[in-house]
């Protein structure tokens, strides 16, 4: 496998590049270093059971009273389905950015690099929910589907979605994957499988989310006062369906709990609380900057877990780190 490299000041104007020479730079950066999953992964490789695929840290009941209850293996197997879930959300958003990417095209000249870029992110997305769909294979994992409301709520997003709810959309969820993925692919006690899996994505991911924040940014800046309030509070619905379904009720029956029991736990668990505001703290940073949270859009994002628990010290580093 080849390696290659609270509550915020409002600014109300943020900082951008030159649209053609970011994507320029980009292009050049895709030439270089994109990879084919199907090719640069070992599928064939058997899943290790005696490994997790994640830190433990990070899982949903991680501290909770079902937690203790759990056999290492069970621990280890929720591990996995976690994973999976996680997978299964990256696949249902990928399939809307793709298509907001090609309304994006649409009308935009194709010559320009800002475009040709577009279309590249487009087949590298293609590549990565391919490549989600094949780890959720080798998991012994199903596809785990969305509840009929958010699968509903996501075909009315990428139909009503502006340019900053595209891009601002894209952020979060590729934020939110990238700092978990790139803790896991450093972490050499975890399954290999997706430590390779993770390493693809963050490279590739790293454009996307430089593009994605130079293109919200533009974006954001000249819209006036009514599409901004609008686009708060559709962002924070979005934020919300996406950031409180990321673990399936589903993962917990697969290890023979009760799934509402423990998605009751999930969601009470301090510690799982901690990581999703770790996970999303350099979005938030990124988007409370540019004023797109707040109002009843930013009780969307504290009631997804987003914004840290009242009265908690803000985390950098995760709940391994607070409690060493």
């Amino acid at each position: 496998m080849r390696t290659r490299r609270t509550d915020v000041t409002v600014e109300p104007q943020t900082r951008t590049t030159d649209r053609e020479d970011i994507a320029k730079r980009l292009l050049r950066s895709s030439a270089k270093a994109s990879f084919d999953p199907l090719v640069e992964i070992d599928w064939d490789a058997p899943v290790d059971p005696d490994r997790y695929a994640i830190r433990p840290e990070r899982l949903s009941l991680y501290g909770t009273e079902l937690w203790d209850s759990l056999t290492e293996e069970q621990r280890k197997e929720l591990s996995r389905q976690e994973i999976a879930s996680v997978a299964s959300i990256g696949i249902w958003f990928e399939t809307i950015l793709m298509q907001m990417l090609v309304r994006h095209a649409y009308d935009r000249d194709p010559t320009t690099n800002h475009v040709q870029y577009a279309y590249t992110e487009i087949a590298d997305e293609c590549r990565h929910s391919v490549m989600f769909a094949k780890l959720l294979d080798k998991l012994d994992a199903p596809f785990y589907r969305l509840d009929p409301v958010a699968h509903v709520l996501g075909k009315v997003f990428k139909t009503v979605s502006n340019g900053p709810l595209t891009f601002s959309g894209a952020l979060f969820v590729e934020e939110i994957l990238d700092q978990l993925q790139r803790e896991i692919m450093a972490d050499e006690e975890l399954e290999p499988l997706t430590r390779a899996v993770s390493r693809i994505h963050v490279v590739e991911e790293a454009r996307h989310m430089r593009y994605a924040r130079e293109e919200f940014a533009r974006d954001w800046n000249r819209r006036g006062a009514l599409v901004q309030h609008y686009s708060r509070l559709v962002l924070g619905l979005v934020v919300y369906y996406s950031a409180t379904r990321l673990i399936s009720p589903e993962v917990y029956e697969r290890i023979g709990l009760d799934p509402r029991a423990a998605r009751k736990a999930a969601r009470r668990n301090p510690h799982w609380t901690d990581t999703k505001t770790w996970a999303a703290r350099k979005v938030v940073a990124t988007l409370d900057r540019a004023g797109a949270i707040s109002g009843p859009g930013r009780y969307l994002w504290r009631k997804a877990g987003l914004l840290g628990r009242p009265g908690a010290a803000p985390s950098t580093a995760g709940p391994e780190a607070q409690r060493a």
